[in-house]
């Protein structure tokens, strides 16, 4: 999985950090951008799939060490295998912890056994703790706006304060979210997150102008999660 440091390079981040301050010379909102790698730790579908890779490998074991052996004078055949009870145990179990860790390394392994409910929920919880980490909440005008891309669940969302909470809803940042997943779908990522910013500006700008007296609270800055 790429990680989110390695997703742009130094010019697309000055690119991007450029366009915060753009638009928020307009306005007195603060919009911050963060890409994190991925939102959810998944670990049961990393115990599913080693589960399914344990149960995998004794089947493998199972059928390529079985005899089968003539039984004198008759027309049936005896089936053994070299499998016994203590070698199954040990072969499943050896074979959840390799499953499990190799689910945790090649994540696309453990994608299948996400639910697209359970991938909505991680990435509204992770978007919510960035909000915090980033001190996007308890700005002076309560007017920071959040734009969140999280990029194994191919999601995105848009977390704004109490004051822009009042005035916008989150039909009026669809348009925000659908420019960014565009973005990600014909992999010109910094093009439409800059059109995107550009967008929450003149949302913000609709309804929060900026003032004389107008301060840069939080940088101007892509955040980046790994």
């Amino acid at each position: 999985m790429k990680k989110a440091s390695n997703y742009f390079t130094e010019e697309d981040k000055t690119i991007i950090e450029q366009a915060i301050a753009r638009a928020e010379s307009k306005t007195s909102g603060e919009i911050v951008p963060v890409i994190t790698c991925v939102s959810g730790r998944y670990d049961r579908s990393e115990d599913i799939f080693g589960v399914l890779f344990s149960l995998t490998l004794l089947t493998i074991a199972w059928l390529s060490t079985q005899e089968i052996t003539s039984i004198a004078g008759q027309w049936e055949t005896e089936v053994t295998t070299m499998v016994t009870l203590p070698w199954a145990v040990a072969i499943i179990f050896v074979g959840f912890i390799a499953g499990a860790i190799l689910a945790s390394f090649f994540p696309a392994l453990r994608l299948i056994f996400i639910s697209k409910k359970e991938m909505q929920q991680e990435v509204e919880r992770k978007a919510i703790e960035a909000f915090h980490q980033f001190r996007i909440r308890g700005t002076k005008g309560a007017t920071g706006v959040l734009i969140y891309v999280s990029l194994y669940e191919h999601n995105v969302r848009v977390l704004g304060d109490e004051a822009i909470n009042e005035k916008l809803k989150q039909q009026d940042w669809d348009d925000v979210c659908c420019l960014v997943v565009e973005g990600m779908k014909s992999k010109q990522p910094t093009e439409k997150i800059v059109e995107a910013i550009e967008l929450s500006g003149q949302l913000l700008a609709e309804h929060f102008p900026i003032a004389e007296d107008d301060q840069n609270e939080l940088p101007n800055k892509l955040q980046l999660i790994d």
